[in-house]
């Protein structure tokens, strides 16, 4: 049996890492499958977002599996990272359902993730601090671009375990949710996103994501660019809301039914 399982659910496709008795942790071929589901999602035009999750509820994943670490060995310049698609950008919107361990490589898993979703049982962490392992699978870039330098620091020089409160509070997950929650709630959140006009969505995901790494001119400049191609649809919307669609915040999340 696969030690990743691809499925589709409505307008998403969850890929679930499935070593139960390994806290989810990865070897070789388990990193060479997350590769081919990667490659599946993007090349299937009907699924509009990935979410990633693990099998259980003890472990999201608890990163490169140790005790088969010379199966990882020869990844370590492999282009889309050690643990499969980790240096690849994702075409379309992706989303973590994380519930309990989720730390060293699990975690760089969860930051390759545009938004993570977490139950309150989750715990966050660079454990592999410990054993001299190095963050290679993105960790070192995007922890500090997600909640900033100091609070990456403070996790990637200490190896400290945080609880789902303190990953809330400092925006490295969107959102936590009741034990056994995690996966309804990030499909029910992929839905939603699916709902809106995609070229618009896809547009703005990619100037964001872009712009990280350019001066405040360049990146307005990316924006421009990008949005002009969507006008269309932005034209078709606002139609949409002059005709009453939307009116008083209708679904929009959070905002109280008027």
């Amino acid at each position: 049996m696969s030690s990743v399982r691809y499925e589709r659910r409505g307008a998403s496709a969850v890929v679930t890492i499935d070593r139960r008795e390994r806290r989810n942790a990865i070897d070789g071929a388990t990193a060479a499958a997350l590769a081919d589901a990667l490659e599946r999602f993007e090349a299937d035009d009907n699924a509009a977002v990935l979410v990633l999750t693990g099998a259980g509820d003890e472990a999201f994943c608890a990163g490169a599996d140790l005790k088969a670490i010379d199966t990882l060995a020869g990844r370590i310049d492999d282009p889309g990272g050690p643990l499969g698609f980790t240096r690849r950008p994702a075409r379309k919107p992706t989303i973590a359902a994380i519930s309990g361990w989720c730390v060293a490589g699990g975690l760089e898993l969860a930051l390759w993730c545009d938004l993570r979703i977490a139950t309150s049982t989750a715990r966050f962490g660079c454990t592999e601090r410990r054993f001299g392992v190095p963050l290679v699978d993105g960790g070192t870039q995007r922890l500090p671009r997600i909640v900033g330098l100091g609070p990456a620091l403070d996790l990637i020089l200490t190896g400290r375990v945080i609880d789902a409160a303190r990953a809330f509070a400092l925006g490295l997950v969107s959102e936590v949710v009741p034990p056994g929650e995690h996966l309804e709630r990030a499909l029910a959140l992929a839905e939603r996103i699916a709902s809106y006009p995609r070229r618009t969505l896809l547009a703005d995901r990619r100037a964001a994501l872009s712009a990280l790494d350019l001066p405040l001119a360049e990146g307005l400049e990316l924006e421009r660019r990008l949005g002009r191609e969507t006008l269309a649809d932005a034209a078709a919307g606002a139609q949409r809301f002059a005709r009453g669609e939307g009116r008083h915040g209708q679904g929009v999340p959070g905002t109280p039914s008027l």
